[in-house]
């Protein structure tokens, strides 16, 4: 069971369903201060989710318990927005160890969305000012991204983020392709993927009208993008795309999930066990993420 709470609640705003994540990490800190914070009051009505009995679990201890429960927190977060209770969700960040412990089958918020929603193709898309990558490949090993990354995935994901950038306002998006190997695989030299898998998936996507290019060396996209050459990097692999982003944009970036027919985003970080319960935890990413989150579901309605 979980709990709803309304903060300053004023008519003509969009409804944000805040989920606390972990109730043993950080996010039930960063959660309260986000609904708080002016920002957040002055663009939207803020909803937290929280867990019945917050003050039953202990700072920093990883648990089944704690998983169970932000896994139900969600749900019940997910049917507020689908029967318009709310109009989008801002989630703190779950702990995918805890998760497994509760014995959930998914990896996180962006598997569960997506089966929750029933949602085909989706992808997840760190969002700053100014830098905008989506991956390719999430939470697998690094030694499955060649196999997992085929020529139709790829394309997928071109299509998906084309789709989806307008909705952030790149009405005709810039979109560039990361290389997987070193220098892009120096025409086969480093690797094949590069030539037999990306640069087919990027031509094919070019011919259905879409403005993207590459693969381009990823040692250099990013300070591309950065400098405003593209509006948006796809990138092959996790830590490929979220250390340029953590870099220039960290506790600043959103997580958002792309191909929803919900609104959600998130914060850019974990749920900081070290230093859950002290009081010190940021809750700048979590604010950034309620206020895309009103953005977005403004222009969603």
């Amino acid at each position: 069971m979980s709990s709803a709470v309304n903060v300053d609640v004023t008519p003509g705003r969009p409804r944000i369903a805040i989920t606390t994540g972990d109730p043993a990490g950080i996010g039930p800190e960063i959660a309260a201060r986000a609904a708080i914070d002016p920002r957040v009051v002055a663009a939207c009505e803020p909803l937290i989710y929280a867990p019945a009995d917050p003050l039953s679990f202990s700072p920093g201890l990883l648990s089944a318990d704690a998983g169970r429960a932000a896994y139900d927190t969600l749900l019940r977060a997910v049917d507020d927005v689908r029967c318009g209770v709310a109009d989008a969700i801002a989630t703190a960040p779950i702990n995918k160890e805890a998760w497994r412990l509760a014995g959930l089958p998914w990896n996180g918020h962006t598997d569960l969305l997506a089966h929750l929603t029933g949602a085909g193709d989706v992808a997840m898309m760190f969002y700053s000012d100014t830098l905008r990558v989506v991956l390719a490949t999430i939470h697998i090993p690094l030694a499955e991204v060649p196999r997992a990354l085929t020529r139709e995935s790829l394309e997928s994901t071109i299509v998906l983020t084309a789709n989806e950038l307008p909705r952030f306002g790149f009405a005709a998006p810039r979109i560039a392709v990361a290389g997987l190997n070193p220098h892009a695989g120096e025409h086969g030299l480093f690797g094949r993927e590069d030539q037999d898998v990306i640069a087919p998936a990027v031509a094919r996507c070019r011919a259905r009208g879409i403005d993207v290019s590459g693969p381009f060396p990823a040692d250099t996209l990013f300070v591309r993008a950065h400098r405003g050459e593209f509006d948006a990097v796809i990138a092959c692999y996790h830590d490929q795309g979220l250390i340029p982003v953590k870099l220039v944009a960290f506790g600043h970036a959103v997580n958002v999930t792309l191909g929803l027919p919900i609104v959600r985003t998130s914060v850019d970080h974990g749920t900081a066990f070290d230093i859950a319960g002290k009081g010190v935890a940021d809750p700048e990413s979590m604010i950034a993420a309620v206020l895309l989150a009103a953005r977005l579901a403004i222009r969603s309605a």
